[in-house]
């Protein structure tokens, strides 16, 4: 019989294997490695004992630094808050904050003004037509320019959003002014309207564009192959779609109205026409010092519209920061 050498035969097997034995090989010496003596079991178990020790420090120190910062918040946010809510209905209101008396004098004081609730009809009328031109050319802009392949879009986009942002109100208010005068709109809330919508659309267009882009094409297509126009395509499915930005858009349209001072200020001459945010300005008493009474019974009234319009839009429609359709 023929003989075959020890050496010969393992050769063998590891070319029929294929290689097999070597990574049988390699994996039992690997597991030989990774045995480990008691004294590497113990220095690590000593090692996790000292981290355990550091984060104990470690989370006290966090808790103190979120805590800290919740009070700063309840400090700088909280009480001027807690103020508009108990200073109305106090007799005799001060800088502090203190129990009320639970008095409704203040408001009666409110109505006896002749341009205070007036004022914040104004707001209204105003804010009602900067949402209506700015969500309508928004939309219709925002639409075109995620449809059409316009070049330099995104460039033009950018440099409304950038300009927008460097030109602000009271940058642009010397021009605004005399392009209004020429207009012959001096004194009307319509130019006011028209100042608002124009500073408002840029931002407008530059968000709307994401809500549009994210509207699946094939709604469209469907709604033209049924011999829907351009119009009711925008109307009834696209705009259902992207009603969340809209909804967005609409609210701060709003807030921005309800907070501006200088463009009505500048542009309204007669008092019963100016929005609340610039007659507001105007509650002193005969001495010159702030009417305090009038101030809070005016600031709890004034803050309500936009919360009470937050919260509609909000439950109605929902907001959302993106586009598209939720899966």
């Amino acid at each position: 019989m023929k003989t075959v050498d020890d050496g010969a035969l393992i050769e063998g097997l590891k070319a029929d294997d294929g290689g097999a034995f070597l990574a049988a090989e390699v994996a039992s010496q690997d597991t030989s490695e990774h045995k480990d003596d008691p004294d590497q079991r113990q220095q690590r178990a000593a090692q996790r004992r000292r981290k355990k020790r550091l984060r104990g420090p470690k989370k006290i120190v966090g808790a103190a630094i979120f805590t800290l910062i919740c009070a700063l918040v309840i400090i700088f946010f909280g009480l001027p808050l807690m103020w508009l809510v108990t200073a109305p209905f106090d007799g005799h209101p001060t800088m502090r904050i203190s129990w009320p008396d639970w008095s409704l004098e203040n408001f009666a004081t409110l109505v006896k003004n002749p341009y205070a609730l007036r004022s914040i009809w104004n707001s209204l009328v105003i804010g009602a037509g900067a949402i209506v031109g700015v969500v309508a050319f928004g939309s219709a802009a925002s639409y075109a320019l995620s449809r059409v392949r316009v070049p330099g879009r995104n460039a033009m986009l950018y440099s409304m959003m950038l300009l927008s942002s460097i030109v602000t109100g009271t940058a642009a208010i010397i021009p605004t002014y005399q392009l209004v005068r020429m207009l012959g709109l001096m004194n009307t809330q319509f130019a006011v309207i028209l100042v608002t919508i124009g500073g408002s659309l840029p931002t407008a267009i530059f968000i709307l564009k994401d809500f549009m882009d994210s509207v699946p094409k094939s709604y469209e297509e469907s709604a033209r192959l049924y011999g829907a126009s351009p119009f009711r395509i925008l109307r009834e499915v696209v705009v259902p779609v992207a009603r969340p930005g809209i909804a967005f858009i609409a609210v701060w349209t709003l807030v921005g109205v309800w907070g501006t001072f200088l463009t009505p200020y500048i542009l309204l001459r007669d008092q019963s026409l100016q929005p609340a945010g610039v007659v507001m300005f105007s509650f002193y008493t005969e001495s010159g010092m702030p009417d305090l009474p009038l101030i809070a019974a005016f600031s709890l009234i004034y803050s309500l519209p936009p919360i009470l319009i937050y919260f509609f839009f909000s439950r109605k429609f929902g907001f959302r920061f993106h586009g598209g359709i939720k899966s």
